[in-house]
């Protein structure tokens, strides 16, 4: 990608200045002049500019890109204070089989500081190389930054594919990493395979509201990428027994231009688990009536050791938080039991639960679309019921 000033248009009016959050544009003798160690083709200039039209983004063409050039599978690695999250080790697992269909090597791609010791795990987990960027600069994901050094490994490795999770990670900067080097992008898939014949990633996804899956490709782009969901892949099991490279790469503070500052972290506080991580989850939907009844949600799922979970409509509702929400627009989950409560069955939710192990469904519509894929179905009130079944499973754990 390249970006340029028109002199014969610009007028030197600042417009663009002002709308460059880098602070790479200066007016020099009445001409817009872009310091391209600072700019982050965020395009704000040309918008800016619409007027004037004097500053332009062109991509390099597709046609020029040689494919043969691209080789391996790339995963990257989510952490969070330190800590590998899930998805990665599921993203590793499928970038082993994909690599190993293709007869190529597998790359995880870690950025974080004082994490030697995990980067060198990575290659125990199907790794066959890890590229590991330590600085305390990367403690916390921020989008410039992680978007700047990820492209800089696809430009000196040239990866052929890119996988990462469709978390909230995932889907803030890994779309900016597409852009700039003109790769092309498949979000948020549940099935991932490659045409070895033409090797080509092919990126399976819900599309029309879940109504139809889409295989989508893209034969003229390197890397070929794909944010994957949550718990839709098997996670790498680990083998003691494998070794790999590791390659550790320092970074120049002076060079990472963040256009945003971490004032403060506010954990939300919660007595059950997370509810990717958890096996069982009891969620509420709009049966549940209002924020105060999701106690009943809570108390349950307590007893039972798992996650509150909820439906859109209930978010929507304000009566719990966005990071319970399962479904086409929250999490994707898959514990072994799942307990949906007043909950009625939209198509985005069950894409977001359909593959737990068990599904109990608590609704008083017997037509409820829920049931169709509940295991077992209870018709009645969840008020009722929940505090039923809360007793009941106390009673249990305490005998």
């Amino acid at each position: 990608m390249g970006i340029k000033v028109n002199l014969e248009k610009c007028i030197g009016c600042s417009l663009c200045v002002k709308a460059c959050g880098p602070g790479a544009i200066t007016i020099t003798d009445k001409k817009a002049v872009i310091d391209m160690s600072k700019c982050t083709m965020c395009a704000a200039c040309v918008e800016s500019c619409k007027k004037f039209q004097a500053i332009e983004i062109t991509k390099e063409s597709s046609a020029k890109i040689d494919v043969k050039e691209y080789k391996n599978v790339a995963v990257f690695i989510e952490q969070h204070d330190g800590k590998i999250a899930g998805v990665s080790y599921e993203m590793l697992g499928e970038g082993r089989k994909l690599a190993d269909d293709l007869g190529e090597k597998l790359v995880a791609v870690l950025l974080g500081s004082g994490m030697s010791d995990a980067a060198a795990d990575l290659v125990k987990y199907g790794a066959d190389k890890v590229v590991y960027f330590d600085s305390p600069e990367l403690v916390q994901f921020r989008d410039d930054t992680y978007t700047a050094l990820v492209c800089e490994f696809i430009e000196s490795d040239k990866p052929s594919i890119l996988l990462a999770g469709a978390s909230s990670v995932g889907r803030s900067f890994v779309p900016k990493i597409a852009a700039r080097v003109w790769g092309g992008l498949t979000a948020d898939c549940t099935k991932l395979d490659v045409d070895t014949e033409r090797r080509l990633l092919l990126g399976t996804r819900p599309a029309f509201g879940g109504n139809l899956m889409a295989t989508i490709i893209a034969p003229h782009h390197r890397p070929q990428i794909a944010t994957v969901r949550h718990k839709v892949m098997k996670a790498a099991a680990r083998d003691e027994s494998r070794t790999g490279e590791v390659v550790v790469k320092s970074v120049d503070a002076s060079k990472i231009n963040e256009r945003t500052k971490i004032l403060n972290f506010v954990k939300e506080v919660e007595s059950t688990v997370n509810i990717t991580e958890a096996d069982v989850i009891v969620s509420g939907g709009r049966g549940m009536g209002k924020a105060e009844n999701f106690a009943l949600i809570r108390d349950l799922a307590e007893a039972l050791g798992g996650a509150v979970g909820a439906s859109r409509a209930a978010v929507d509702n304000e009566w719990i938080a966005y990071s319970h929400q399962v479904g086409q627009t929250g999490k994707t989950v898959c514990p072994k039991l799942y307990i949906a409560c007043g909950i009625s069955g939209s198509v985005q939710h069950m894409a977001g639960m359909q593959s737990s192990d068990f599904i109990i469904a608590i609704n008083k519509d017997p037509n409820a679309d829920i049931f169709q894929i509940a295991n077992l179905g209870i018709v009645g009130d969840a008020l009722e019921i929940l505090p039923e079944l809360t007793k009941v499973f106390k009673e249990k754990v305490c005998a």
